[in-house]
């Protein structure tokens, strides 16, 4: 039977925090209200990993977080209290690092590696001194490879583990195929009898060479038996190393080197040459083909044995839009930890982490619970937006940053950015792939390669979503309608520079429908699709996640994943919410619910807060444009420009300190996180080339506005008005999380004010001490409502709402959705099971009251709900009852409220 959690709680597991240290607030999670922990990557990555995606290992648990018997205390605590642990798993890459023994075995043995396919590396040719060759090539020098090399940096070296290539903190494995070069160095200054003879026997022994492991034990036993050979090989690697300003004694590393199955390269053609997938652009992750059998089990083969010894409940598959073939993975999933006697494919718990854009739905042939939550973020973030403030938001915008841009313009601009500086490489694979379909087609053969890879980049440039799921024979009516809207903009953007004849026989290959006198074709054309499919997401995160939402600073609590930060006036947050509720309890009811996440822009209390500014558009407005005059002084050539003005003075708002102790690491952590934003905004610096002195006046500015005194009063009485309304936004926003379709997930801390940014501020160390002591002790409602700022009345909401659903735990977790009439656009009401429970919450209540005054009893006026009976609110225990419920009574002392029917 499936296990479904009731409750999780995100934790981010490094070796500040460990199994100990998680071992110990179990306790406090269950007094909280959670079933489950859900926690990052357990398994072994890189030394020094603060987040885990980074693996190496996939057989053992991760040493820095400390022993076997750390976890199995920890494990035995969540037994303790009937706790699960919903683990993340990441299929789709590990680190390209010496510490990875699969990598490094491709590396020294090439094709003749066991590993050879557990990567994805396209092995074409590459340049190299020699000519061209099949090699893996490693984009990860900072400067030249000429340079590197001449410059010393790139050192020959020799352990017990054999010879060795260091750069800086990297390790790279020497083939044995190339040992010769190194000990017939040796044999130079080696006499003829003694090791001599044994050096001699393995350079002229073609199966000692082959075989890797006994030549590196051999050569290590003479070396620490022979003083003679640990002299001749030191010399032969000091001689092979080089000498500064000697171009020639570089001659023999340098073929040493050429003789590798891989070839070292600067960092900046990465995007131009790499020839193995990588972790969106990050070169240090490598792409695994979990497709391959062996993969599979082996990369799993741990997790398995945890979920069979029950000490896993429950798993997180990391980017699953990043694998081949997603759909056939979660079923072998599903197929590998059920019982196979039984029809039921959905046995095991599994969310996958799936950015579904507005109006798209998780396919129905994924065998999976659901989601990681992004779309229930994006619909209940939406509900406190104020549609009637949007338009004007958008005139502001226009005129404060003289930019008449829309937001499709950016992202497609953005999109062929991050493809041309990123992805030039894979993408010219990809086009190059398309050619060899296009020769065998008469109707095609005759377009130039350039004209085909134009055509290709745009209609990548214009999906609407990061990727289709087309496989073999199938092509489902959603991916039809999501390929056709991306041909449709495609040549509306393109019409005066690709041929139209270029976009038919495109659509025809993607919808895999071709012309009948090559359908022995197909098997090709379906072979192409599916790695474009799989190189679609990799262009959306990278050029609308990470880099159009540091661009489009109308209003930036819409800038998250799965939003839309375009969105005009006529969006209908109401109706769009009960939509996706009513969907989610038919169709996907565990799914997750999420509001803050490790992978965030900003946290859910900074979004509440931004968000109240679509209230008050005429107030941003005004204070906005005064600020820029206040500030104007403090400008350094210019820097910041109007649009980035604004992400500042957004981001004060947001996430300005409640707690006058934090107010002190403002500036750093605002420095921090403009630093970040501009290099992924990729307009004035970047990651790939970026530009210190624009960055330092920029956070030279943020500095300066903090310490101008006539700002930070004016800004200080603005924000605290919009903290007001953004407190009462975060409360509605925790209840609807917890009490909506879905199993609700709290981020590490998130039950108190989470004021946080991006990572990594998002990452900061949890008080969780503070936690546990004020959740012990919490005082009536009242109290918590007049000291509100202290985080406390945000711990109250989030444990008595767990608790309200822990109570009601079938009608919460699989019971019907149905939307309440409320009479007026600032609240918001549904029903669950057979109208069992009732919800109500507040949202844009600067239209109800002004700021510190509190949103209850008369500022609802005569409005009630369409709804009857006599109901206990599980917030204060009072009673509320009649044919309509009066929101001024359901409102009478507390903002938010969870009814159960008496």
């Amino acid at each position: 039977m499936l296990r479904v959690p009731t409750a999780t709680y995100r934790l981010q597991f490094n070796s500040e925090f460990t199994f100990r240290d998680a071992t110990k607030i179990v306790p406090y999670l269950a007094n909280l209200g959670i079933t489950d922990v859900y926690s990052s990557p357990l398994l072994r990555p890189r030394q020094g990993s603060t987040h885990g995606y980074d693996i190496v290992d996939a057989t053992i648990l991760n040493p820095a977080l400390g022993s076997a018997e750390d976890f199995s205390a920890f494990q035995e605590e969540l037994d303790r209290f009937g706790m699960g642990l919903l683990l993340d798993i990441v299929p789709n890459h590990m680190a390209a690092s010496h510490e990875n023994e699969w990598w490094t075995s491709v590396l020294q043995d090439g094709p003749q590696s066991r590993y050879l396919h557990y990567f994805d590396i396209d092995w074409r040719p590459v340049t190299t001194g020699s000519g061209v060759e099949e090699k893996v090539l490693l984009p990860i020098l900072g400067r030249p490879y000429g340079e590197s090399l001449e410059s010393q940096e790139i050192q020959l070296g020799f352990d017990e583990n054999g010879l060795y290539f260091s750069y800086y903190d990297k390790r790279l494995p020497v083939a044995p195929r190339s040992y010769h070069i190194v000990l017939r160095e040796c044999l130079e200054t080696l006499p003829e009898e003694g090791p001599g003879i044994e050096i001699r026997d393995i350079v002229q022994n073609d199966e000692v060479i082959a075989n890797s492991r006994f030549l590196k034990d051999t050569l290590w036993r003479i070396y620490q038996q022979s003083a003679e050979f640990c002299e001749a090989l030191e010399q032969a690697i000091a001689r092979l190393n080089g000498t500064p300003g000697d171009q020639e004694s570089f001659n023999n590393l340098d073929a040493l080197l050429d003789a590798q199955w891989y070839r070292l390269a600067y960092w900046r053609i990465a995007s131009e040459t790499i020839n193995y997938r990588r972790f969106f652009d990050i070169t240090d992750l490598v792409g695994l083909k979990i497709e391959n059998p062996e993969v599979f089990e082996l990369r799993n083969q741990l997790i398995f044995d945890l979920i069979a010894e029950g000490r896993v409940t429950g798993l997180r598959v990391d980017h699953i839009d990043g694998l081949f073939d997603p759909m056939t993975y979660l079923t072998k999933l599903q197929l590998r930890l059920g019982d196979p006697d039984t029809e039921e494919l959905e046995q095991f718990y599994v969310v996958v982490e799936k950015i579904l854009e507005h109006g798209e739905h998780l396919p129905d042939s994924f065998r999976c619970s659901g989601t990681t939550g992004y779309d229930f973020l994006d619909a209940a973030n939406t509900l406190f937006v104020d549609p009637a403030g949007l338009d004007a938001l958008s005139t502001f915008h226009g005129a404060f940053t003289k930019s008449g841009a829309s937001w499709n313009d950016i992202v497609y601009d953005r999109k062929k950015q991050v493809i041309d500086q990123l992805f030039s490489g894979e993408m010219r694979a990809l086009g190059q792939q398309l050619g060899v379909l296009a020769i065998a087609d008469r109707n095609a053969r005759d377009f130039a390669p350039s004209e085909l890879l134009s055509a290709l980049i745009e209609i990548t440039a214009c999906m609407p979503v990061y990727r289709t799921y087309v496989r073999g024979d199938q092509v489902t009516e959603a991916d039809r309608e999501f390929i056709r809207q991306a041909m449709a903009t495609a040549r509306s953007r393109a019409r005066y520079v690709v041929d139209e004849r270029l976009f038919n026989f495109l659509e025809l290959v993607l919808l895999l429908e071709p012309p009948d006198y090559i359908a022995t074709e197909r098997n090709q054309w379906v072979e192409f699709v599916m790695r474009w499919q799989q190189f679609t997401g990799r262009v959306m995160a990278k050029g609308v996640e990470d880099t159009a939402f540091y661009t489009y600073n109308r209003l930036i609590s819409l800038n998250e994943v799965g939003g839309e930060p375009g969105r005009a006036g006529d969006v209908d947050p109401v109706a769009e919410l009960h939509a996706r509720n009513e969907r989610i309890a038919r169709d996907w009811p565990h799914t997750m619910n999420a509001t803050s996440t490790h992978d965030t822009k900003r946290s859910e209390d900074v979004r509440a807060r931004i968000s109240v500014l679509s209230e008050m558009p005429e107030s941003w407005r005004r204070e906005a444009s005064r600020w820029q005059r206040m500030n104007a002084s403090l400008k350094h050539g210019g820097v910041p420009h109007p649009n980035e003005e604004l992400l500042i003075y957004q981001t004060l708002v947001g996430f300005w300190p409640l707690v006058s102790s934090e107010i002190g690491s403002v500036p750093e952590r605002l420095a921090q996180f403009l630093q970040k934003a501009a290099r992924e905004a990729k307009t004035y610096s970047s990651w790939l080339s970026p530009d210190t002195g624009y960055e330092n006046a920029l956070q030279s500015f943020a500095a300066g506005i903090l310490e101008n005194e006539p700002f930070r009063k004016a800004f200080l009485r603005f924000q605290k008005k919009v903290a007001f309304h953004g407190f009462l936004n975060s409360l509605a926003q925790v209840v609807l999380r917890i009490t909506c379709p879905g199993v609700p997930d709290t981020y590490q801390g998130a039950e108190m004010w989470d004021l946080s940014l991006v990572d990594p501020d998002n990452r900061r160390p949890v008080d969780y001490q503070t936690r546990a002591r004020r959740l012990k002790d919490l005082p009536a409602p009242s109290t918590l409502l007049r000291r509100w700022s202290d985080g406390r009345i945000k711990l109250f909401v989030t444990s008595r709402a767990l608790a309200a659903r822990a109570k009601q735990i079938d009608i919460f977790t699989s019971g019907a959705y149905r939307a309440v009439e409320t009479s007026l656009p600032s609240a918001f009401a549904f029903t669950r099971g057979d109208d069992e429970a009732l919800v109500v919450v507040p949202r844009l209540t600067t239209r109800l009251v002004k700021a510190p005054r509190l949103p209850l009893a008369d500022a609802w006026g005569e409005h009630a709900l369409s709804i009857g009976g006599r109901w206990r609110n599980q917030f204060t225990g009072e009673i509320v009852e009649g044919d309509t419920l009066p929101l001024r009574e359901i409102f009478a002392t507390f903002p938010v409220a969870i009814f159960s029917r008496e």
